[in-house]
């Protein structure tokens, strides 16, 4: 193993906590250029009970606070623990935030936290393995309107011609998402952004982000060699950050790091295909309850179809017998043959002299 895998923590870590590579990390995967970064403290008390949590990085660029977290292993609550992760970041602004001055009655002044001064937060999950079953090589979630969502969902707007409503839906979601009052827009301003490694490596697109993760996916490989780093070599921020991963310079504790990390890795792999497996298995099981439902309720609605039809068809056969009994009689009284009587109605001989 010529480099550490950069997707464990602790070199994720080592490799984030140079400010140069963080910029130029940020830069390449939102397209921007960052003019000055500002790092933060990434470990924080927040609860009652002094309970600690850790950011992997931490900053803020202009108008913007950032974190930069990595997500190795498998976890069923990355949504819920990330949104957490993410609403701290805008909670903890007040570590910093500036009061302001209200004027009471009788000349009195109170002090209240001056919440003008919160900026947007942005939260970049980069998942090493996860793709949460999505294809593109990453998802951003807003705070927008509930309309917004509605329009989307509302399968009868969305017919050819309904374009005239479809437009004036559209039109009455922009004035929504537009709505700048007492900064409304501050709201759509916060993301959540899911990087998949996975899907990047897949996909291939050209983007400035590109590199990142295929270094990150060829370390991973506990066989790789120097020689499949060569092209990182034209950059000087990706030499910086092979040097910090380079195990030529590793100790004693960082190969029992790795080894722990791999042990533990494994372990999990094995507790995911456990979860696989029993969601896997309580699908089936789910599934068959709601196909025999469903089939019930189809079979039911197919009765209720077919009784409708058999009602109608018994009903115009009833009609018909009817017209026919009408016209048998008629024809009796006018002397015809009951024979001639019997093929006009499907009666017999007995029900035929009983008229």
């Amino acid at each position: 193993m010529y480099l550490a895998p950069l997707n464990y923590d602790r070199y994720f870590k080592k490799v984030f906590s140079d400010k140069r590579i963080a910029q130029r990390f940020l830069e390449d995967f939102f397209d921007i250029k960052i003019d000055e970064l500002e790092e933060l403290r990434t470990k924080h008390k927040i609860t009652d009970d002094a309970s600690a949590v850790e950011f992997d990085y931490r900053c803020r660029i202009g108008g913007n606070f950032v974190i930069i977290d990595m997500q190795q292993w498998f976890k069923s609550d990355i949504v819920k623990r990330f949104y957490m992760y993410h609403s701290m970041n805008t909670v903890l602004q007040m570590e910093k935030m500036p009061d302001k001055s209200i004027d009471l009655d009788d000349n009195k002044k109170r002090d209240i936290k001056d919440y003008d001064k919160l900026v947007p937060v942005i939260t970049l999950i980069w998942l090493a393995d996860d793709d949460l079953n999505f294809t593109d090589d990453f998802v951003s979630f807003t705070m927008t309107s509930e309309t917004v969502h509605d329009f989307l969902r509302n399968k009868s707007l969305w017919r050819e011609e309904n374009m005239l409503e479809l437009l004036a839906e559209r039109a009455k979601c922009l004035g929504i998402i537009d709505n700048r009052t007492r900064k409304l827009d501050f709201l759509q301003k916060n993301k959540l952004i899911y990087a998949f490694q996975s899907n990047i490596i897949k996909n291939k697109k050209f983007s400035k982000y590109l590199p990142w993760f295929e270094l990150a996916d060829r370390t991973r490989n506990k066989l790789n060699e120097k020689g499949w780093f060569d092209e990182y070599l034209k950059d000087q921020i990706f030499v910086e950050i092979i040097k910090r991963i380079n195990t030529e310079t590793f100790v004693q504790a960082d190969w029992e790091y790795i080894n722990d990390y791999e042990n533990y890795r494994e372990k999990v792999k094995r507790f995911e295909q456990v979860f696989i497996d029993e969601g896997i298995e309580l699908g089936i099981e789910l599934g068959i309850e709601k196909g025999i439902e469903k089939g019930i309720e189809l079979g039911i609605e197919k009765g209720i179809e077919k009784g409708i039809e058999k009602g109608i068809e018994k009903g115009i056969h009833q009609g018909e017998l009817n017209k026919a009994l009408k016209i048998a009689k008629e024809m009796k009284e006018k002397g015809f043959l009951i024979a001639v009587i019997a093929e006009l109605t499907y009666l017999s001989q007995e029900e035929i002299e009983k008229l």
